[in-house]
């Protein structure tokens, strides 16, 4: 397995929140019960995700949300992982970007001594902040990145809602000049114009979610023919409402219309799943062991990763195939 699209703070566990928040004296606000993380909509899912992030306010705190994270993600049999960082949740809790970077990158380099998973970070501009913070962002990623080589992609999150994608041209001219990788989410809370617009304005090479695409043939077909990478998210989509229930779910009808399909997680806890639950879902919609196996390939070579690296992961892959007794598809 491997994953492209989680966003760091919303893989933190509710127990280690709880925890954190009593530590630094922190209101939560109602955000868990019973466990568990409560919401109702998008935007209070969105309003909890930011009340969680505050928790995390060291350098300390961050290594730890990242170790966790990935020791959970390799245990599952994931061999690589990125995840969305962002410096205005940084920022939002009390905490220096430069040390919420620190943070991260420390807990990465925990992880991967430990299991051996890969992993790689990247910056997200929060659309509903404006432009100009996305731009901001951009400028601490384009930084950030000649200190932490891990940190390699840049990307739009946030409420899809607000804003045209052409309003971030500037932010992702500033990160694509820089060598970043980039993706932005789109076809989500919104439809398949989104991620017409989203690709015109923004070029990236992958698109986080990007489902609602299927509502329009000619577009799905553009996808294919580009090659342009969906972070797809099933569990997400199908807890916030987005499909009705999971025979709704374009996953496997996007896979044969010959689009790069990726599995993902989302906010894992936030949607009650994680990355081997994205899988079975897959396999439930009749997607087989070599197709599944083709799914953590379109992770690997869409990766921001160097060549050596996704050479290094590609050649992981061939030996579970192996072991598998189901080589992984070339296309």
């Amino acid at each position: 397995m491997a994953e492209l699209h989680c966003h760091i703070e919303g893989t933190a566990d509710p127990a280690l929140v709880l925890e954190l928040a009593q530590r630094h004296g922190i209101a939560l606000g109602g955000i868990i019960r019973d466990g568990a993380y409560v919401w109702h909509d998008f935007t209070s899912f969105l309003a909890a995700y930011d009340r969680a992030a505050t928790v995390f306010q060291s350098e300390d705190d961050f290594a730890r949300l990242a170790e966790d994270h990935l020791t959970r993600l390799a245990g599952a049999g994931a061999i690589h992982a990125e995840f969305f960082i962002s410096p205005d949740h940084a920022e939002a809790g009390g905490t220096a970007p430069e040390t919420y970077l620190a943070g991260l990158g420390e807990g990465v380099r925990r992880a991967s001594r430990a299991t051996g998973i890969e992993a790689r970070m990247i910056v997200v501009g929060v659309r509903h902040l404006g432009a100009e913070r996305v731009e901001a962002a951009a400028r601490f990623a384009v930084a950030g990145a000649v200190s932490e080589p891990l940190l390699t992609g840049f990307g739009l999150a946030g409420d899809e809602r607000s804003f045209a994608p052409r309003d971030f041209a500037k932010a992702f001219d500033i990160a694509r000049d820089a060598g970043l990788g980039l993706t932005a989410h789109a076809g989500e809370l919104c439809g398949a114009d989104s991620v017409r617009e989203t690709i015109a304005a923004l070029k990236p090479q992958r698109i986080g979610h990007g489902v609602r695409a299927i509502e329009d043939d000619d577009l799905v077909r553009r996808i294919a023919a580009e090659g342009i990478v969906l972070e797809v998210c099933p569990g997400s989509n199908l807890a916030l409402g987005i499909f009705p229930d999971a025979a709704a779910h374009p996953l496997r009808r996007l896979v044969e219309a010959g689009v790069k399909v990726t599995l993902n997680s989302d906010d894992p806890p936030f949607f009650a799943t994680d990355l081997g639950a994205e899988y079975r879902f897959a396999e439930d919609a009749g997607i087989g062991r070599a197709g599944l196996l083709a799914l953590t390939r379109n992770a690997i070579e869409a990766a921001f990763v160097d060549a050596e690296t996704r050479q290094r992961l590609l050649d992981r892959l061939m030996l579970a195939a192996i072991s598998l007794g189901a080589p992984p598809s070339n296309h």
